[in-house]
């Protein structure tokens, strides 16, 4: 049987899940975090050491680290899992070449920053089906958020990263370079809907909307009635002309700077300097 732990960081709202078979111990983690204090430029592990723990405690055997995307709004804590279990695949959808190559100009990356994704173990196909031990699990492309989104479908659940949220928030915003609230839709209604009614949905964030507690999982059918943005019977017109509308009011992310350069290089921070010093790049407009 399958089973699920998620990991709340509410300085970035983020869920990280660890997924495991409980019979073989087997598990991937999807979208772990590295704390990042933007004011004094600081990393730590705490978010990390926290499912490294809960790893070690079950005894499970990690077969990947699972990225949705290349986050806006936290850094990867990929590498930091993958120093303590080293066997374990890093893995996201294919797609991330393209945000590597888009972001490679924005922040004006070195001409040897590779665009290809090879700095990820694994770059996995829409509808390829792996194997993680003995968890099975299928790639769903979802763009939208980003061109490189990726869900991930594992034993009637479904790991949507940005592309929804809960029913009484939404989805995910569109306005990032190269997204796309045409490409959301179609992700989110012709695709995540047409997924059994009965398959959970969990969330890459929740924002804890009117100060409800914390939600992460709904399931399709919960999704199509009362998702506040998008529900079954929305149409691609009104629901582009709103999500656009509603994402030229949203500020950025406050770590979109340093996550999405961190993300692309699948976690890694920068190569110290010639003083021992690592430097992230900020544009200045």
């Amino acid at each position: 049987m399958t089973q699920i732990k998620e990991f709340f960081d509410k300085n970035t709202w983020t869920l990280t899940y660890v997924v495991w078979d409980e019979k073989t111990r087997d598990a991937v983690v999807i979208d772990s975090v590295m704390d990042y204090d933007p004011v004094a430029s600081k990393t730590s592990e705490v978010s990390a050491k926290m499912v490294i723990e809960f790893l070690r405690s079950k005894e499970l055997n990690l077969q990947y680290i699972l990225e949705t995307h290349a986050h806006a709004d936290h850094l990867s804590g990929s590498q930091i899992i993958k120093r303590e279990f080293p066997t374990a695949q890093i893995a996201i959808g294919e797609k991330i070449t393209k945000v590597q190559e888009v972001f490679k100009g924005v922040f004006g990356l070195p001409e040897d920053f590779k665009t290809d994704g090879s700095q990820f173990d694994r770059l996995l196909k829409d509808g390829e089906e792996f194997h993680a031990g003995s968890v099975k699990i299928k790639t769903l492309f979802t763009p939208g958020h980003t061109p490189a989104c990726a869900s991930y479908c594992i034993d009637g659940s479904v790991f949507v990263g940005d592309a929804l949220f809960m029913p009484d928030y939404g989805t995910g915003r569109c306005d990032f370079p190269a997204g796309s609230a045409v490409e959301l839709y179609h992700s989110v209604h012709d695709r995540l809907y047409e997924l059994p009614e009965n398959t959970k949905v969990y969330t890459g964030h929740d924002y804890l909307p009117n100060g409800r507690s914390l939600k992460f999982m709904a399931t399709i059918a919960e999704e199509k009635k009362d998702n506040i943005q998008l529900k079954a019977q929305t149409s691609l017109e009104d629901f582009v002309r709103f999500r656009t509308e509603r994402d030229r009011s949203l500020a950025a992310p406050k770590l979109l700077l340093p996550s999405v350069q961190v993300n692309i290089d699948a976690g890694h921070l920068p190569k110290p300097e010639k003083n021992g010093k690592r430097y992230l790049r900020i544009p200045v407009s």
